[in-house]
């Protein structure tokens, strides 16, 4: 605030105080502002007791109470989730995500791009992986439901997250849900013998279909990484798809190793 904007906004018996208290220039500033922060305080505190007073009032007999709104558009679903059955009153218009997140609690299943691009939200939904983001709840009736919640047998891990852990197939974790789950289906498909876009013979429709790492890697496409993990995922899936054990990419640093690291890093430094 500049000295004519003072000007403006002070009267003149105000001005006329400041200047008999020897109050100008950038300390009458200070001292504006600091008035200023008190009297708010001020009208805070008053606020804040009239609505505790207000709180502890009885209702009048003939007061008048809006209803809930309620649910909109609202249908019934029955689902069959992670083995647990669930009748849930939503609106029509609900996505699956947000019934999985927001109703049940079950925020395994990411919400990302919110757009069907990044594939944080795969979930599995009679066995096909679907982008819960995409899909109406309502359309889920009557129909099994599988998240990361539901893969592993207690603290038995799925084979698929032990083979992520070991090939190091994640870093932050945010998109590693949907990545197993769509690895999941994705072994399924290969057993139906579900063709994709880089499949050689499309004329057969022989089961078990022998998965090389193109193939994973176009299966898998819709499941971004910002991380950059995906040589670690294509590893777990090829691990659990051949059932051989596949040699992992990564060890843990030796001494020896950090030592080198460290040392470039202070040559480049002095470059």
């Amino acid at each position: 605030m500049d000295d004519n904007q003072e000007q403006k906004d002070l009267s003149r018996d105000e001005e006329t105080l400041l200047d008999e208290l020897g109050i100008v220039g950038a300390a009458r500033r200070k001292f504006l502002g600091q008035s200023m922060a008190a009297a708010l305080g001020t009208f805070a505190f008053h606020l804040l007791a009239k609505e505790k007073a207000f709180a502890t009032l009885a209702a009048a007999p003939d007061a008048v109470f809006a209803q809930n709104a309620g649910v909109e558009n609202a249908v019934m679903v029955l689902l069959k989730i992670n083995g647990s059955t669930q009748r849930l009153e939503v609106d029509s218009r609900t996505a699956l995500l947000d019934v999985l997140r927001e109703r049940l609690g079950l925020t395994g299943t990411k919400k990302g791009c919110d757009q069907g691009q990044c594939g944080a939200c795969t979930a599995i939904v009679d066995g096909r992986r679907v982008l819960s983001c995409l899909t109406l709840a309502a359309s889920c009736e009557g129909k099994e439901v599988t998240t990361i919640e539901g893969l592993a047998d207690g603290d038995n891990l799925h084979p698929m997250q032990v083979a992520f852990i070991k090939h190091d197939g994640f870093q932050c974790g945010y998109c590693t849900p949907g990545q197993i789950c769509s690895a999941v289906a994705l072994l399924q498909e290969a057993k139906n013998g579900d063709a994709s876009h880089v499949t050689n013979n499309l004329r057969t429709s022989a089961q078990n279909l022998e998965l090389s790492e193109e193939e994973i890697r176009e299966r898998m496409s819709g499941n971004i990484c910002r991380c950059g993990a995906y040589p670690g995922i294509v590893a777990a899936v090829r691990e659990v798809h051949s059932g051989r054990d596949i040699a992992q990419t990564w060890h843990f640093a030796t001494n020896e190793e950090i030592a080198v690291a460290l040392n470039e890093g202070k040559a480049n430094e002095i470059v």
